[in-house]
């Protein structure tokens, strides 16, 4: 629990010098929206990132998405550009699998892939338009500026709310009072923020079709993704009949190996179709036909409700607007 201290310690004094030191963080000349978390692993960042996309778009705007572009294979120097309005711009081991699979879900946006986010959100200002930016991933990136903070929280976070290097938090919890708005991702999260005056709402998750016809019979799923077995217990909630299941590592590059281990794993199971992720999908593409019938299931996620979110998003990025100087 020292370490555990001495680490929150750290992360606090680091988030309070750029509270104290403007001067140190960057600021683009459109308003930035950063989508972030707590914790190691997946909260849904990255769906929640493709909903506000096509949120701002229907509220008349020209996103862009700003992603580190995490376990590229091709670690470009500069700015990726993964999608300009008009198209696709380039592949898997440029963009990484989630900037590509938000290019393919954002048609009319534009997703840039870079490690130096500030440098990625002028280019899409100048280049194509952007009148605001999304950033994923990015609650503890205070090098930039941002105009509105929102977190994703976990039961776990919350259950179990220890720091680095023991337990799984990036900050903790008292971090949240820098966030302007809380989405809960599970339904047994109990925040009690007495100085956090923000507005909360719940994430509703929703597991779509298959992007290929596929019966729903016996099934056999894998994913290579932070929380495997949540999307494991989301296929069966839905009503899928699981066979069998197989977990790789987060953004795992697949091998024609590993695809001959779980098809042998799903005839063994006595499984008539593979099912993954839309994520894990991106990476599999490369290795079509398939020697079964494989697809993913796409997850969608929104704050609930709905109609208040879109309320005060509106009202947050009119009152972004009023302080940038342009």
């Amino acid at each position: 629990m020292i370490l555990n201290d001495l680490y929150a310690a750290i992360v606090r004094r680091r988030r309070e010098r750029y509270a104290a030191r403007p001067d140190l963080r960057r600021r683009l000349r459109r308003p930035v929206i950063s989508v972030g978390n707590l914790a190691l692993g997946g909260r849904g960042k990255t769906p929640m990132v493709a909903f506000l996309g096509r949120l701002l778009m229907d509220m008349g705007e020209r996103p862009a998405i700003l992603s580190r572009g995490y376990a590229r294979r091709r670690m470009d120097e500069g700015v990726v550009v993964v999608r300009d309005p008009d198209g696709i711009r380039c592949d898997l081991d440029r963009a990484g699998d989630e900037p590509l699979m938000l290019a393919r879900q954002l048609p009319g946006a534009s997703v840039l892939a870079s490690a130096d986010r500030y440098l990625a959100g002028t280019l899409a200002e100048h280049q194509f338009g952007a009148t605001v930016h999304v950033l994923d991933d990015a609650f503890q990136h205070l090098q930039m500026e941002r105009d509105i903070d929102i977190v994703l929280v976990g039961g776990e976070d919350v259950a179990r709310p220890w720091t680095l290097p023991g337990g799984r938090l990036r900050e903790p919890l008292d971090a949240l009072v820098a966030a302007d708005a809380i989405i809960t991702a599970d339904d047994d999260v109990c925040l009690d923020l007495a100085e956090a005056d923000v507005p909360v709402f719940a994430a509703r998750r929703t597991l779509g079709t298959p992007e290929s016809d596929m019966e729903r019979g016996p099934m056999f799923a894998f994913a290579g993704i932070a929380s495997p077995g949540r999307f494991f217990d989301d296929l069966r909630a839905a009503g899928w009949a699981v066979r069998g299941t197989m977990a790789f590592r987060d953004h795992h590059a697949y091998s024609r190996r590993d695809l001959a281990r779980v098809y042998a794993a799903a005839r063994a199971a006595g499984a008539a179709a593979v099912l993954t992720t839309e994520k894990d999908f991106t990476r599999l593409r490369r290795f079509r036909p398939f020697p079964m019938a494989t697809g993913y299931v796409p997850l969608t996620m929104e704050p609930d409700p709905l109609p208040e979110f879109r309320r005060w998003l509106a009202g947050s990025l009119s009152a972004a607007r009023d302080i940038i100087v342009d």
